[in-house]
């Protein structure tokens, strides 16, 4: 049986319990125990962070319920300090496309959390970045819905197969950092079915145990207290049967208004339930059995994943053990993209590197990534600098962190190589708090690099013929105006605690990089949607990102999906076909080159014949495949027929058009890197 069958069928277990209490004590199942200034003080004190050990909410002596145990993420655990795997940002593993590594790293989290006492992991961020300045991208997959849902599923999947509860955030419409508190947003019903909603479906389909309701409003009602969003959406259309939490402290403001619309749970802190509640069912304000429904929803939820569970292991053996550092650093392998190899500059051949430069602040920096909820702090983070002097002893690695550009010419024309570090860290990009803090929120100045290091990238770069950059970021960053300054480009996002030694192997050819960009890279940031970041209200429109681009006819800088190798791949002897309820496409691939290496496959669905206003394309899905040299295998991507249906807003309903739809095989979301079939539904 999944998690959801599970839970039905210890309903009638639940029920039994649920009748053993009074109002009182199901309520209090329903609040947060963290004080508040028990949640503030480590924000402030030294030595100490947000989340050091898990937050407890509910929990019942009277009928031997333990409390939730809250733990945060998504890059790993952010409990404790020295201790934890961090993984890459959720936006690298996404670049990897490999959903099976995903469930291992969820496996691997699940353990951690139970490590620190935890039996709630609330780290799968599934937002839809709307436009990429959002400064907690890296905390989501991508851009697209389709990549999100089956990314976010396999890390639900991952973490719960540890008897871990996965809580899915932020829902919904989460995608501003600045005016998180205050904006209301807006959008058309298709936008929201289509586009903003069905990544949440796919991991509520997945079994989550819970979804966290975000602090955003939409339509103008706080969504931690819209009916719309709680109760109708997600518990009656999708039959969700875990329970909703709210974010932490400003997650809801009205009692009886949460309590109605569906909220089940006030994290982490109890503001507006409590006492509140109790008296708001008192005075006949709130039903009674809405109290019945949220406590039979985590008590049913909390004795299903109790049930079968593991004897904890040793935390000792379990926090950033050698496995699960593994799994960081295969994560990191797969998600670093290349975008540019001019002359096959890389890989460098570590047999002639004497001498190598290095350049850039961020070069030796541990730079996990946002400074906010995300923050995870390993045992040892490995830099750039230590990857390089490591995986190449006999090289001379001169490493400049200055700004002077007529010193880093001066190293690139005496080295046999230069490496350029250039991208953001905590202070230009992460989760907005209050100005007081650190959190910086969204990339208000735009896309592009720190002028000081396109200048140093212009001015060096032209120097040495095997010039590269680095690039480091939680989102798109912009390269029209310096990529033709240096022959290779390539984007490791945050790339984790064992960033530093795949970066390193994948620059000394140890093994070619196989990310592709979850994201379209634009030419000009005006080719992307308009959004004000300080703002009461926000209009989020049917397209962005590369299917915005394409709709309009304005070509990318580089495709979404779109990724270089040191090998060669060939598509192949494509298929399309559909017995009613699937459209499988396949093909060959061959790795003609003469390295190993990775390539994801990717599959699009057209809408060229729809009456009604469609993409030119959309992900279907996707597959990694691994190749040794002269190899090659045939790939089948299978695409659910409801997958391709729209929001009919005039009936409430999705719904299928009977026509020719384009079905697109390839690796990339660009024409010329596709083959074209049709089939018929």
């Amino acid at each position: 049986m999944n998690f959801k069958q599970k839970r039905l069928a210890n309903t009638p277990k639940a029920i039994e319990l649920l009748n053993r209490l009074s109002t009182e004590e199901k309520v209090r199942l329903m609040s947060g125990s963290t004080k508040l200034e028990d949640l503030l003080g480590p924000l402030i004190a030294k030595g100490s962070h947000y989340n050091e050990s898990p937050y407890p909410a509910g929990g019942s002596e009277k009928t031997g319920l333990p409390p939730l145990m809250f733990c945060d993420g998504p890059r790993g655990v952010v409990c404790g300090i020295g201790k934890s795997t961090c993984f890459p940002v959720p936006l690298c593993r996404g670049a990897g496309f490999d959903p099976a590594l995903e469930r291992s790293i969820g496996k691997a989290i699940g353990r951690e959390v139970k490590a620190w006492g935890g039996n709630l992991f609330a780290g799968v961020c599934v937002n839809l970045p709307w436009h990429p300045g959002w400064g907690r991208s890296q905390e989501t997959y991508g851009e697209d819905s389709v990549a999100l849902g089956t990314m976010g599923a396999a890390l639900v999947e991952g973490v719960q197969s540890e008897q871990v509860m996965a809580c899915v955030k932020h829902y919904a419409f989460n995608s501003m950092e600045i005016s998180r508190f205050k904006v209301s947003i807006d959008c058309d019903p298709r936008t929201e079915r289509e586009v903003f909603l069905p990544h949440f479906k796919d991991c509520v389909d997945a079994g989550a145990a819970s979804i966290m309701s975000a602090y955003n409003r939409f339509r103008g009602i706080c969504c931690g207290q819209n009916d719309y969003l709680l109760r109708r959406v997600l518990k009656e259309e999708w039959d969700f049967d875990g329970f909703v939490l709210s974010d932490f402290i400003s997650g809801m403001s009205d009692t009886v208004q949460a309590a109605n619309a569906g909220q089940d749970l006030e994290m982490c802190c109890t503001i507006h339930f409590g006492d509140k509640l109790i008296q708001a069912v008192r005075d006949g304000r709130v039903a009674e059995e809405r109290i019945d429904d949220s406590a039979l929803r985590i008590i049913r939820t909390v004795i299903t994943f109790e049930e079968g569970r593991k004897k904890d292991e040793s935390p000792q053996k379990v926090l950033g053990c050698k496995k699960h550092r593994a799994l960081a650093l295969q994560s990191a392998r797969e998600g670093i993209t290349l975008l540019q190899n001019r002359h096959h500059a890389l890989p460098l051949d570590p047999r002639k590197l004497k001498r190598l430069a290095l350049i850039g602040r961020l070069g030796n920096r541990e730079n996990l990534g946002d400074n906010g909820s995300s923050k995870v702090f390993p045992a040892h983070t490995v830099t750039i600098l230590e990857g390089l002097e490591k995986a190449a002893p006999d090289t001379e690695i001169v490493f400049y962190m200055g700004s002077n550009s007529a010193h880093g010419k001066k190293l690139a024309r005496e080295s046999d190589a230069v490496i350029f570090v250039a991208g953001y860290d905590h202070l230009d990009e992460g989760e907005y708090a209050y100005p007081q803090t650190t959190c910086i929120g969204d990339r208000t100045r735009g896309l592009s690099l720190h002028e000081d290091e396109i200048e140093m990238i212009r001015g060096a770069g032209p120097e040495n013929k095997r010039s590269a950059v680095i690039l480091i970021g939680g989102g798109t960053i912009l390269i029209t105006g310096w990529k033709d300054a240096v022959s290779s480009i390539l984007m490791a996002y945050y790339p984790g605690q064992e960033g530093g030694t795949a970066i390193a192997e994948i620059l000394l050819g140890k093994l070619s990089p196989g990310g592709k960009l979850p994201f379209v890279l634009p030419v000009r940031e005006a080719d992307l949607p308009r959004i004000n970041w300080d703002t009461e209200t926000q209009w989020y429109d049917y397209y962005h990102g590369y299917r915005k681009l394409e709709k309009e006819g304005v070509a990318p800088l580089l495709p979404y999906g779109f990724g270089l190798s040191y090998t060669s791949f060939k598509i192949s002897s494509p298929c399309f076909e559909t017995d009613g309820k699937t459209i499988t496409a396949s093909c060959t691939v061959h790795n003609s080159g003469g390295m190993d290496g990775d390539e994801v496959v990717q599959m699009y669905a057209g809408f060229k014949h729809s009456k009604i206003d469609r993409p030119v394309k959309t992900l279907c899905g996707f597959s990694r495949v691994h190749l040794k040299a002269r190899e090659e295998k045939r790939v089948f991507i299978a695409c659910p027929v409801e997958r391709l249906r729209y929001y009919n807003t005039a009936k409430g309903t999705f719904e299928l058009e009977h026509m020719k739809y384009e079905v697109y095989i390839g690796t990339s979301s660009a024409d010329k890197d596709l083959f074209l079939g049709s089939i018929k539904l």
